[in-house]
């Protein structure tokens, strides 16, 4: 496999999600340089059971929340250290394409998919962002469609809550 041309086809689709996931262009930008040397690293685990798009969103999904579990940490830290410059920062929203009125609208949407549990965001992310199908999304999670199904249905009630407790605020 020519890794140039595997990279250039597939560098959309990782950056996206992953942008999906921390909602930083220089974080995503990281997570994507991480996707593809681990990509590039363990090419010889891909079995071809599936396409190896699915293989690279499986890639992505787990670099991602090891990025968001690593910031947390980080984060926890920062309040021991005092360091409320790192406090303040990490909730910097910037996404592309975005304008300016509506991303105050965008970022608020965006922090309350992110206190969704992991597998409820991922469906979430995968099928409503990034237009996959319930049984791509089902294979990517190891999942039975019935399973993601359920997921869907109960980020949308979660997220129906979260926005009826925000609306008062």
């Amino acid at each position: 496999m020519d890794f140039d041309a595997f990279y250039t086809k597939n560098k959309n689709l990782v950056y996206n999600l992953a942008l999906q996931y921390v909602q930083n262009i220089e974080q995503a930008q990281e997570i994507t340089q991480d996707v593809f040397l681990k990509a590039h690293q363990k090419i010889h685990t891909f079995k071809g059971q599936a396409k190896i798009e699915t293989w690279l969103y499986r890639i992505t999904i787990n670099t991602s929340l090891d990025a968001i579990k690593a910031k947390k940490r980080k984060k926890r830290f920062a309040i021991f250290s005092y360091n409320q410059d790192e406090l303040t920062n990490s909730t910097d929203f910037n996404h592309p394409g975005i304008t300016l009125e509506n991303k105050e609208a965008l970022q608020a949407l965006f922090s309350l998919i992110n206190k969704l549990p992991q597998t409820q965001k991922t469906a979430l992310i995968l099928v409503k962002i990034e237009g996959k199908s319930i049984k791509e999304v089902a294979y990517i999670l190891e999942k039975t469609p019935k399973a993601v199904e359920s997921l869907l249905q109960r980020a949308k009630t979660q997220l129906k809550i979260y926005i009826t407790q925000t609306e008062g605020l």
